[in-house]
């Protein structure tokens, strides 16, 4: 597995992303003082060891009327048997992240639902009833005061090794 070494120019390239997703690469070049063909060249580079894994569109879920926010622990009856659940859990699609976590519970869902008798059908008519799910926490998420991407830090020389 080889390591992908990040540089200042690269931390900058992260950073104005991060920033604005859309922001053209000519106007990320003239921050950092290089080309733009430049830019091109280490996005790609950046993508190419996995360091960038793609760009999408990031709506609302109020304005499509999914007015509740949940987070569901579950604890599994069979620690082995969490490749299934996660396979069961892929198919549901109010379902947006999945964690595998320390502590009592093993997995961490988030999911959004039109109201709460929604999110109770998922719970009861889904969610419980795939095998070895021994039980589940739900916590509803009242409010989103932070919602970013991920932080990108002042630049330090810093290696990045991919998954294979």
């Amino acid at each position: 597995m080889s390591k992908y070494q990040i540089d200042q120019v690269d931390q900058k390239i992260l950073s104005s992303l991060v920033k604005n997703a859309r922001m053209p690469f000519l106007e990320i070049a003239r921050e950092c003082g290089v080309s733009g063909a430049a830019i091109h060249q280490r996005f790609k580079r950046l993508e190419a060891n996995g360091v960038i894994t793609g760009s999408r569109l990031q709506v609302k879920p109020q304005a499509l009327g999914l007015n509740v926010c949940a987070y569901i622990s579950i604890s599994l009856s069979e620690a082995t048997k969490y490749p299934d659940v996660i396979a069961h859990l892929r198919k549901i699609p109010e379902i947006v992240e999945c964690h595998f976590i320390t502590g009592k519970y093993a997995i961490l869902a988030k999911l959004y639902c039109l109201d709460n008798d929604h999110l109770m059908e998922v719970l009861l008519n889904t969610i419980q009833k795939i095998p070895f799910i021994q039980s589940t926490d739900t916590m509803i998420s009242l409010d989103t005061p932070i919602e970013r991407q991920v932080w990108v830090k002042e630049f330090k020389s810093t290696s990045y090794t991919g998954r294979e």
